[in-house]
C-alpha cells in the first residue's frame, strides 16, 4: 500500500488486482527469463502470478482502507495523492477520508516493519547465491542472483528511509485534515412551530 500511487486508486478493486498483479508477474517473469532464457518459463510465471499476486494485494488494499468504496475514482485519487504529498486535501467533504486512509496505510506501514528478519534472511540467502552462481552457474543465474541482492539491499536500506518520509507528509496531510472546516448546518436559527393555536 506504502509504494501505490493514486492513479491505481483511481481504478476499481478489479483494475487494481489486475494492475498489480501484472506488474508483479512481469517483474519475476523478466528474473525467470534472465535465468533461464525460456520464454516459456516466463509466460507461466505472468499467468500464475498475475491472479495470485492482484488478488491477495486488492484484498488487502481493500482491509487497509475500506472507505475507499465509498469514494468517486477522481476522489479515491485525490486524498490518496494529497496524503501522500502531506498537503491539505482542499475539499472538506473528503477530509474524513485523508484520515481513514492514513490510518490504513500507518497500519500497513507497522505490519511490514514486523517483517523485515524475512527480508534480512533472504538477502543472507540471495548473497550466498550469488557468489555460487558466478563461481559455477550460466552468466543468466549470476546476474539474476545478483538482481536479487540488489532488491533486498534496497527493501533493507533505502525503503525504511522513504516510509519514514511518507509518514511524516502523512502526518502532516492528517493534521490539516483534522484542522479543515466540516460543512454545517446554514446560518441562522432553526425554524420553530408556526405561531398559533395547536390543532388538538
Amino acid at each position: 500500500m506504502a509504494l501505490v500511487p493514486g492513479v491505481v486508486w483511481q481504478a476499481g478493486p478489479v483494475r487494481r488486482a489486475l494492475g498489480a498483479g501484472l506488474a508483479a508477474g512481469v517483474f519475476f517473469a523478466a528474473f525467470v527469463l534472465i535465468e533461464s532464457a525460456s520464454w516459456v518459463a516466463a509466460a507461466v510465471v505472468v499467468v500464475v502470478l498475475t491472479p495470485l499476486h492482484g488478488i491477495r494485494t486488492a484484498r488487502r488494499l481493500g482491509r487497509a482502507w475500506p472507505g475507499a468504496r465509498e469514494l468517486a475514482p477522481d476522489d479515491r485519487a485525490a486524498v490518496v495523492r494529497a496524503t501522500r504529498h502531506g498537503e491539505p486535501i482542499g475539499d472538506a467533504r473528503l477530509a474524513p477520508a485523508v484520515l481513514g486512509y492514513a490510518e490504513g496505510l500507518r497500519r500497513v506501514c507497522a505490519e511490514d516493519q514486523l517483517r523485515r528478519w524475512v527480508v534480512a534472511a533472504v538477502g543472507v540467502l540471495s548473497l550466498a547465491l550469488a557468489v555460487s552462481d558466478t563461481l559455477t552457474g550460466s552468466a543468466g543465474e549470476a546476474v539474476a542472483s545478483w538482481l536479487l541482492l540488489v532488491l533486498c539491499v534496497l527493501d533493507l536500506v533505502w525503503y525504511p528511509r522513504r516510509r519514514a518520509l511518507l509518514m511524516e507528509r502523512v502526518a502532516r496531510a492528517e493534521t490539516a485534515a483534522r484542522a479543515t472546516p466540516r460543512p454545517g448546518p446554514p446560518d441562522g436559527p432553526s425554524p420553530g412551530p408556526p405561531d398559533g393555536p395547536r390543532p388538538t
